[in-house]
């Protein structure tokens, strides 16, 4: 009896998805449009619990409308950083009823830690993988938590740290979906056009990717697309995609910023 209980207490650790299905998947699904692909993820519950994250940014409308023509059910994260632009906002809200979604989430930093680690909403300007970590990584961490996988919008032309996305992938035992891996900047301009979708408003104004407003400039000809995000850091993912750490000790006076 004593070996029988032993046997109920254990926990089942295994990783939900592992690498060889996210092969299989891509095995699958290769060469099959982007929207047929989806619709049939959703349909056959091949992702189990799934959401998509976006950050409604300049490309964001193509993946939430296939998403949307696919599934509108499909939850929807945006993760606020409480640093973003008002126009992101704004974009956010007309996305989501412009495509019929009916599961809208947003997840924001704790509270307890911006007060620990950010008093001054400053940590940005001197850290900003530490700012990072605690306005995006760690909120998109909770996000994620009951979800056996999750869609993002990463693309392969954005850097040449997105180079050869897999359409499925697997991540901390979750896997990682990245429909629009393939697309090129023209697919994207196509199916804005064929399907009339609206536009950041500050793309027009030279913003190519967005993210937060302190960290975001506008993007120069012929630089890369990202080129605008933390200009002049050595830093070219937030960590939602990648894991970072922070270069500074905030908590250390030495390392505090003068105004």
């Amino acid at each position: 009896m004593a070996d029988a209980a032993r046997k109920v207490d254990i926990i089942d650790a295994r990783p939900a998805f592992t690498q060889a299905e996210a092969d299989a998947l891509n095995a699958r699904f290769e060469g099959v449009d982007t929207l047929t692909m989806l619709k049939t993820v959703f349909a056959e519950g091949l992702a189990g619990n799934v959401a998509v994250v976006s950050s409604f940014g300049t490309e964001s409308a193509v993946l939430l409308d296939l998403i949307a023509k696919a599934d509108p059910t499909v939850p929807v994260i945006f993760v606020d950083t409480l640093k973003m632009f008002a126009e992101t906002l704004d974009y956010r809200d007309t996305l989501i009823a412009r495509l019929g979604f009916t599961d809208s989430r947003v997840v924001a930093p704790d509270a307890k830690v911006l007060a620990e680690k950010d008093a001054t909403g400053l940590r940005w300007s001197y850290d900003p993988d530490g700012c990072c970590d605690i306005r995006k990584v760690e909120p998109m961490k909770r996000a994620k938590d009951g979800l056996d996988a999750w869609i993002s919008g990463r693309k392969a032309f954005q850097s040449v740290t997105r180079q050869n996305l897999p359409r499925f992938e697997v991540e901390d035992g979750r896997l990682k979906i990245n429909p629009l891996g393939d697309w090129t900047k023209d697919d994207l301009e196509a199916w804005f056009a064929e399907h009339d979708l609206p536009r950041h408003p500050l793309e027009a104004q030279g913003y190519l990717s967005i993210g937060c407003e302190p960290c975001t400039s506008k993007v120069l000809p012929g630089e890369d697309p990202r080129a605008g995000r933390w200009r002049g850091w050595d830093k070219v993912e937030c960590g939602i995609h990648s894991p970072v750490t922070p270069i500074t000790d905030p908590e250390d006076p030495a390392n505090m910023p003068v105004f």
